[in-house]
């Protein structure tokens, strides 16, 4: 049976826009016979039940993640496609640690280069992904992938790259100090800040901040690489730990950005890095047009199956989701459960005490929102109730008055009617004289 690889398509000149697909398609290149398997460019995490890309397809079975693709292959093959088969107890160790601190520290950059950069983000990166996704994915998934990476990136203290927030946070200071009295009224109108301004403070705001974390991931690289054609051993055989390194540093060295502080930094702090990165991806990728991925001509060195185009069905699927994604309790219950899902997989990656920890963790969670949503609408209800109550009851007290004020009207006038004199009366009946007798 073929294996599908399902990842996000090509961009840059790479033959995905991701990190961890590049890193996994280095790997097939490197382990998986071209025969054996397919790469797809679906660029729609909804095709896994993770929910993430890649994913690795075998029949019934799939499989996301560069690192649980990895272990699934060495197990599907029995050891026949391990690239990490030959190494040392020593290098093993030395390939997990490598392999952690490159994704973290990578992708940190990378959010910050290709997202949290507005310049960047807007003029090169939300093109790229808009020449590659269906609608209406293409105007849905890059700002959910901006906010994600913001939000990561954000205990880094470098949000000032992002211009248009650090325009809105002006505004937001510059109205504070309004409201507080600190400036005239006279005063109150301020120019709009220009892009090349911004840039320029950003920039001198920024440097010595991303001076120093490129030099806590390049150089460190650069002296475990040193004068070797891999970072593990100086034999020509490569491992897992190098096709996770040429997926991530590729999106350092190969995009050609408006703003490219990345690309610049690599080059000059890690230039036998950056050498033996752009061999590596030349030799795994190969030239990649983005016609390629969804054409299937047999025409590039890696082996295409052109996506299923999008069903009416999935489009509304997608629509819905999104819409449930953007309500607040809606998107806290959805979140809580592919947290649970992902927490019970088989692939997770977790032990069986943290599994059932973040499983139970997310049940409680979603218990609490329905608690909350329950709490909510009791309330609601008994407000309504109360409402109705006392108004119902005022209409009755309302009518009993009217009613006592007609009756008590009715007797008045009753009594009014049996005192009332003759209409006319002459003087001597009034004076009680016989004027006859007279």
């Amino acid at each position: 049976m073929v294996l599908e690889l399902h990842v996000w398509g090509p961009g840059f000149s790479l033959p995905s826009i991701d990190a961890q697909c590049l890193a996994t398609i280095a790997y097939f290149s490197l382990a998986v016979p071209k025969d054996s398997w397919v790469l797809v460019a679906s660029s729609d995490p909804t095709v896994s039940p993770t929910h993430e890309l890649p994913a690795l397809k075998n029949g019934s079975t799939w499989v996301s993640r560069f690192r649980n693709i990895v272990d699934y292959l060495r197990q599907y093959s029995n050891g026949a496609w391990d690239l990490d088969r030959d190494l040392s107890a020593l290098e093993k160790a030395d390939s997990i640690a490598f392999s952690s601190f490159v994704e973290s520290r990578t992708q940190a950059l990378l959010d910050l280069s290709l997202y949290v950069t507005s310049q960047n983000y807007y003029n090169s990166t939300s093109p790229a992904y808009g020449a590659i996704l269906q609608w209406p994915n293409q105007w849905i998934i890059p700002p959910q992938l901006h906010d994600a990476a913001k939000s990561r990136t954000e205990p880094l203290g470098l949000s000032s790259l992002d211009l248009e927030e650090m325009e809105q946070q002006q505004k937001r200071d510059h109205s504070a100090a309004i409201a507080a009295g600190r400036i005239p009224q006279n005063f109150i109108r301020r120019p709009r800040e220009t892009v090349s301004g911004l840039l320029g403070r950003t920039s001198q705001q920024n440097q010595f901040r991303l001076e120093a974390l490129t030099a806590e991931l390049f150089q460190p690289l650069e002296e475990a690489l040193g004068d070797k054609t891999n970072f593990l051993s100086g034999q020509a055989a490569r491992s897992s730990l190098d096709c996770l390194a040429v997926g991530y540093l590729s999106l350092a060295l190969v995009p050609d950005l408006p703003h490219k502080w990345l690309r610049n930094s690599m080059q000059r702090k890690a230039p036998r890095l950056s050498q033996h990165i752009d061999r590596m991806r030349r030799e795994l990728y190969g030239t990649v047009n983005v016609s390629d991925a969804f054409s299937s001509s047999g025409g590039s060195s890696l082996p295409w199956q052109a996506p299923d185009r999008a069903r009416l069905v999935t489009v509304g699927t997608t629509l819905l989701n999104s819409l449930a994604d953007a309500t607040p309790i809606l998107k806290d219950i959805r979140l809580n459960n592919r947290l649970r899902e992902t927490a019970e997989a088989s692939d997770s990656g977790l032990s069986p005490v943290e599994s059932q920890s973040l499983a139970a963790y997310a049940r409680g969670q979603s218990k609490d929102t329905l608690l909350s949503i329950a709490t909510v609408i009791g309330g609601v209800a008994a407000l309504l109730g109360y409402m109705v109550h006392v108004g119902v009851f005022s209409a009755q007290e309302e009518g009993e008055e009217e009613d006592h004020e007609q009756e008590h009207t009715r007797d008045y006038e009753d009594q009014e009617a049996e005192v009332q004199l003759p209409e006319s009366v002459n003087v001597s009946d009034f004076l009680g004289v016989n004027t006859a007798a007279l």
